[in-house]
């Protein structure tokens, strides 16, 4: 009479445990690296919202805003967003909350009346706008493609 093994033996389940094991230490760090790219998108959006007041006010006024207020953007403190400023052909955008590498750095959007080339009079049509950071090379990878340095 043939015998039927039922159940698993502890080695099985020692190899599933370890499977699972190195699974989670590859996928929670990579999670939560795409958690914090998820919240600097957040802030890249509140910079990318105010391009349009900002450019607004240009083309209307033919001069520079004096700040976020007069160039019509939202300055309202957000989850993610601790300021927005603007100041002559920048939009700065002041991130919390995030990660302690990146709390307190600056998310940029700079006017271009040509790709490299910055706004050199509200007069000048805004061609393009530059993305940068003053975050260090190490944070980078949190950043949208377009803001990364180095």
């Amino acid at each position: 009479m043939k015998k039927i093994q039922r159940g698993f033996t502890l080695i099985e389940l020692m190899i599933v445990v370890a499977i699972i094991g190195i699974l989670a230490a590859v996928a929670i760090p990579a999670y939560q690296d795409y958690l914090k790219r998820s919240k600097i998108t957040e802030v890249a959006a509140a910079a990318g919202a105010c391009k349009t007041s900002y450019s607004e006010y240009i083309a209307s006024k033919n001069i520079y805003p004096t700040d976020a207020n007069v160039a019509g953007c939202s300055t309202t403190k957000t989850t993610y967003v601790s300021a927005l400023a603007v100041a002559t052909t920048d939009i700065k955008v002041t991130i919390q909350a995030v990660d302690a590498t990146v709390n307190g750095k600056i998310l940029g959007l700079q006017a271009q009346e040509a790709p490299g080339t910055v706004l050199s009079a509200p007069d000048k049509s805004i061609a393009a706008w530059k993305c940068y950071t003053d975050a260090g090379t190490t944070e980078y990878k949190f950043f949208p493609a377009n803001c990364r340095q180095a």
